[in-house]
């Protein structure tokens, strides 16, 4: 049997093998097409990667900049400069003029608010210590007009009216004040204690900040974290647990802590108005003694009899002849520990980490600094040189903030050895914050709201002086 092409005629086999070659051709087509597409495709987008995108020339390369945060709003430094000494004018008059302890605590809530959760505790006049001292030792440090008015107004304030920038515009006093709720007083011996804290701390910070090491104050504030809602862990905690003394020791960070606190207490002490308990005379009741969170007021005190004064007069010179010898032991003892606290300088630190041969690996600040140094291509001897001029400026640093805290004790020591004469019942200048809690329990001051009358304040029981009471401010 034949097949079919032996059967087909030759016009028949002219007609196939055309077919055929239409048939591949237009498979060839079928493929083709997509492929060439898609290379004209990607040949354009090559194109025009080419002119939007060209490749980057490193002959010339240059390290980027550190970009710089914008400097805050003209505006808004206006605003809460405006704030300030409207608070302050307020706090002044609900203390001293109208007493009203409600008043001063509804501004308290207010300044909380707008200087501490709205600004998030920023300008603040107690960071503003160290843009100050840092101006002051370095002609090169600029400091903007809102830090020094921030810095400076509630000081004038103070210097005539008392404390009343602790009384409710203060921040970090007033999430205290609101936290104070079963305060307890301390002993005497230990509030004269803690009292000596913000000056060393005021003493350190002035240091760190003259030297441009560090603003501790900033760093180590237990409550800018609650205002900005996010933070460092150990600071959150620290903050809390200021709180949580708060509750049973009035405003801790007030009192054992702030260094502005400490300043604002040495002008409040000069001033010629401050607050006053009763409206007219002291009765000696003893009410507000117990009503004060804060172990401001000051007890009465009788002259001493004649037979007293010649050693209490001793005593005074001895305190007084002791203090040059408390400020040289200062001196000694800052010197000695300048080293220590030369720590905390980025240059002297680092040097310390790149002369040790062995780095905890835990330590990621570490290993990371030490690897940036080593990627400069600096040398370590200028490393070294850079350390031992910052020794050396913190050895005049050290013996600097040494003669200060032992003038501070000095004067501790001879305060304390001073008995001034005292009558009545009043809040002691330097550490009554003006909060206005005595007001409501002074017999005299319900007199004159209408809530006693003079019948039963008669009936109090009076205070009787002891003649051997000790001072206690």
């Amino acid at each position: 049997m034949k097949n079919r092409e032996d059967i087909r005629s030759p016009q028949n086999k002219e007609q196939g093998s055309v077919g055929s070659v239409r048939l591949r051709w237009s498979a060839v087509t079928l493929v083709a097409r997509p492929i060439v597409v898609m290379l004209a495709v990607m040949y354009a987008c090559a194109v025009f990667a080419v002119e939007r995108f060209p490749p980057p020339d490193f002959t010339s390369h240059q390290l980027p900049e550190t970009p710089q945060p914008a400097p805050p709003s003209p505006l808004w430094e206006t605003v809460d400069t405006i704030f300030l000494f409207a608070a302050l004018l307020l706090a002044t008059y609900f203390a001293l003029v109208k007493r009203s302890r409600n008043a001063l605590f509804i501004l308290t809530g207010i300044s909380l608010f707008w200087l501490g959760f709205h600004r998030q505790g920023c300008v603040c006049p107690i960071g503003a210590i160290q843009d100050v001292a840092q101006a002051l030792c370095d002609p090169t440090h600029a400091v903007p007009w809102s830090i020094i008015v921030f810095f400076t107004l509630p000081l004038v304030f103070a210097l005539f009216f008392g404390r009343v920038f602790c009384a409710a515009v203060c921040p970090l006093g007033a999430i205290q004040e609101i936290a104070a709720i079963r305060a307890q007083k301390l002993p005497s011996w230990l509030e004269h204690t803690l009292g000596l804290f913000p000056w060393i701390y005021l003493g350190l910070a002035v240091v760190y900040a003259a030297t441009g090491t560090a603003y501790v104050i900033c760093e180590y504030d237990p409550f800018v974290a609650f205002f900005r809602r996010t933070g460092a862990t150990s600071m959150l905690i620290f903050g809390g647990a200021l709180l949580a003394i708060g509750i049973f020791v009035g405003r801790p960070y007030c009192r054992f802590i702030c260094p502005y606190g400490a300043i604002l207490g040495l002008f409040s002490k000069l001033a010629r108005w401050h607050v006053r308990i009763p409206p007219t005379e002291c009765i000696r009741c003893r009410l507000c003694e117990d009503a004060c969170p804060y172990g401001a007021i000051v007890a009465p005190v009788p002259p001493l009899p004649r037979s007293e004064r010649a050693r209490a007069r001793r005593r005074l010179l001895f305190a007084m002849a002791l203090l040059p010898v408390w400020v040289m032991l200062g001196a000694g003892l800052g010197y000695s520990l300048h080293p220590v606290m030369a720590q905390l300088d980025p240059q002297v630190r680092l040097a310390r980490w790149v002369h040790s041969e062995r780095i905890d690996l835990n330590n990621k600040f570490a290993v990371d600094a030490v690897t940036a140094f080593r990627n400069t291509g600096a040398t370590e001897a200028s490393l070294y040189d850079s350390a031992a001029k910052r020794l050396q400026t913190f050895a005049i640093a050290g013996v600097g903030f040494g003669l200060w805290v032992g003038l501070v004790f000095g004067l501790k020591w001879i305060q304390l050895a001073t008995r001034p004469s005292r009558q009545e019942y009043f809040p002691d200048p330097r550490r009554c914050v003006a909060c206005g809690r005595c007001f409501w329990y002074c017999p005299e001051e319900q007199v004159r709201r209408g809530w006693m009358s003079e019948a039963e304040v008669a009936q109090l029981p009076r205070d009787r002086m002891n003649p051997s009471s000790s001072p206690s401010a």
